[in-house]
């Protein structure tokens, strides 16, 4: 039997159209469904996650996130995003992520939860305590230097430039010399 390519599709589709397969050739109807952006507040955002610094939209209904994805409009990634960029969702709406600060006293085993105010007011105290002792206001020759050598800070690629910028602000301001970026490492 001779059968060109044409004759043998026109056979194919006859055979699982009579074999009642289901499998209907007729079109498809599309069933629109609202956005489910719709009615959110959408902010801007920089990727945590490393130093390439991409944009993404985060849309929030009712104080949760709704959505997140890429920016279009960012001149880094315009609109894409890597895996974990993509996944960003799931750092915001996840049953394990702690929303309390947790603390954990001197050679304690257990860390307890504890109030944001308490915790900051600690972070301050330890910071002023640290500054205190190693607070030199003039160098080896004499000369005027006010710095601290016993805190270091090694920020973070979640950061954009405008927060780079006042961060490095408090962290001159506090005396701070040994300043290293996610960035760079």
């Amino acid at each position: 039997m001779d059968v060109s390519r044409r004759g043998f599709l026109k056979l194919s589709g006859a055979t699982l159209a009579a074999s009642g397969l289901g499998i209907s050739l007729s079109p498809a109807k599309a069933n629109a469904q609202a956005l489910k952006t719709l009615y959110t507040k959408e902010s801007l955002t920089v990727c945590p996650y490393c130093s390439v610094g991409c944009g993404i939209i985060v849309s929030v209904r009712d104080g949760k996130v709704i959505n997140t994805e890429g920016d279009p409009d960012h001149p880094i990634n315009q609109g894409t995003l890597c895996p974990k960029g993509g996944s960003i969702y799931q750092m915001a709406n996840n049953k394990n992520r702690l929303d309390k600060p947790r603390y954990r006293a001197p050679y304690a085993t257990e860390w307890k939860e504890v109030e944001w105010e308490w915790a900051l007011e600690k972070i301050a105290h330890n910071i002023k305590k640290s500054r205190d002792a190693s607070f030199k206001a003039r160098n080896a020759k004499g000369e005027l230097v006010n710095r601290t050598e016993g805190i270091a800070s090694v920020g973070s690629a979640a950061m954009d430039n405008e927060e780079c910028w006042l961060y490095q602000k408090l962290l001159r301001g506090l005396g701070l010399v040994y300043i290293e970026h996610q960035a760079r490492i």
